[in-house]
């Protein structure tokens, strides 16, 4: 183990509240290094991350080519099934051909003029969830406002009832803690738990639909074909699932985080403040990069690859640092400084490739939504007590941010 390697602590409060120091250590001393504590190989340049999100030899799964036992890994344990069936027919873990065939269909559904059209019901929404805030003098962002309006959005997208709606995010809470590096058992228990609830849910609704077709998501998935190509029921179920944990979990993470990094940079929020209008789309973007809510990206080596002298071979595993790649001197002017009108920023947020993220425009859309929101409707908004982070590192993000107006 190279001595950066050290540094790297996923499991440590104090490394998951500011990982940046690491990364700029790792960038220093390599392109690629071996990390013993989760069996992988951390890759922390933005140009190495960028082009690896595009190599076609590497994969988000290696079953469509080889065996568990072929490709040097122990298979799952069986009781850990449903979790596997409902991630594995997602789009963010196949690749081409089924890849291809299920985002084109899903396109067909998921239209840029079908997330356009959510543009007033995302403000409404952000601007009812602010004013709640307002109205009770301060609160829990993340609680009130950040977590709320992503599933919400999603909520109204699927048709899923108004009382239904707080089934969602335990459930998506619960299923992404297997993304995490080597989740405990504890953990699988509850993603397989939730998975199979939520399964059964979605395949109620999915009947539902196909007795009774309404005007959202799931009836446009149900329609969605391609000279007689239709999405299975298990690949609209994960459809489904997915744009909830992909559509949400980073949109929560970017609100609470952002505010906070605002919180902690004064003169940047004041000018902010003072120009929403003008800064706020840039701002967004730049709050994505600063402080990456998705902070790895892991990916399987099909074929061996060499990276700056060091020979991955296949059956490896990399894991992309977004949050690194994201601060990356190489790439970024003055990386470790918030510049919220930043011009040049190809940030690597949403990934890249063809597992590039298929709701970043409603990501965006809900992200200056809230932003814009609390802005306007709470302009002295205030940090009231240092927040903790979440232990988990993959998808990081704070346990509450209680704020006053």
């Amino acid at each position: 183990m190279d001595a950066a390697v050290s540094w790297f602590d996923p499991w440590s409060p104090a490394f998951v509240a500011d990982p940046y120091p690491a990364y700029a250590r790792l960038r220093e001393a390599g392109r690629a290094h071996w990390f013993k504590g989760s069996r992988q190989w951390l890759v922390p340049h933005y140009d190495d991350v960028s082009a690896l999100l595009r190599d076609r030899r590497l994969a988000r799964t290696y079953t469509h080519r080889f065996t568990h036992e072929e490709f040097g890994r122990t298979p799952p344990p069986p009781e850990h099934e449903p979790f596997h069936v409902l991630n594995g027919y997602g789009l963010l873990e196949l690749e081409p051909p089924d890849h291809s065939r299920i985002r084109r269909l899903i396109s067909k559904a998921f239209t840029p003029r079908t997330v356009q059209a959510l543009t007033p019901t995302v403000e409404r929404l952000a601007a009812e969830l602010a004013d709640g805030l307002v109205a009770d003098g301060g609160g829990n962002l993340l609680a009130r406002v950040a977590e709320p309006l992503p599933v919400a959005v999603i909520a109204e997208m699927l048709g899923v009832p108004p009382g239904d709606r707080a089934l969602l995010r335990p459930w998506s809470a619960d299923i992404v803690g297997m993304f995490e590096l080597n989740p405990t058992e504890e953990a699988a228990r509850k993603a397989v738990r939730a998975s199979v609830e939520f399964t059964a849910y979605l395949r109620e609704l999915i009947a539902q639909r196909r007795r009774s077709p309404g005007d959202d998501l799931v009836s446009a998935l149900i329609d969605a074909h391609d000279a007689e190509d239709r999405l299975s029921e298990q690949e609209m179920i994960s459809t489904c699932v997915l744009l909830l944990n992909a559509g949400h979990e980073a949109t929560v993470n970017t609100t609470a985080n952002g505010w906070l990094t605002l919180f902690r940079h004064p003169v940047a929020l004041a000018a902010l403040r003072a120009a929403p209008d003008a800064i706020l789309p840039r701002a967004v973007e730049e709050l994505m990069r600063y402080d990456t809510p998705l902070q790895m990206f892991e990916r399987w080596v099909m074929d061996d690859i060499e990276l700056g002298g060091e020979v991955i071979p296949r059956g490896s595993e990399v894991a992309l640092l977004f949050g690194s790649a994201n601060r990356d001197p190489a790439r970024f002017a003055d990386p470790d400084r918030l510049d919220l009108t930043r011009e040049d920023n190809p940030h690597i947020t949403f990934g890249g490739g063809i597992h590039y993220c298929l709701g970043a425009p409603l990501a965006r859309i809900e992200l200056v939504a809230s932003f814009g929101a609390l802005l306007k409707r709470a302009p002295r908004l205030r940090l009231v007590a240092e927040p903790e982070w979440k232990p988990g590192y993959v998808i990081r993000g704070l346990q509450e941010l209680l704020v006053e107006v």
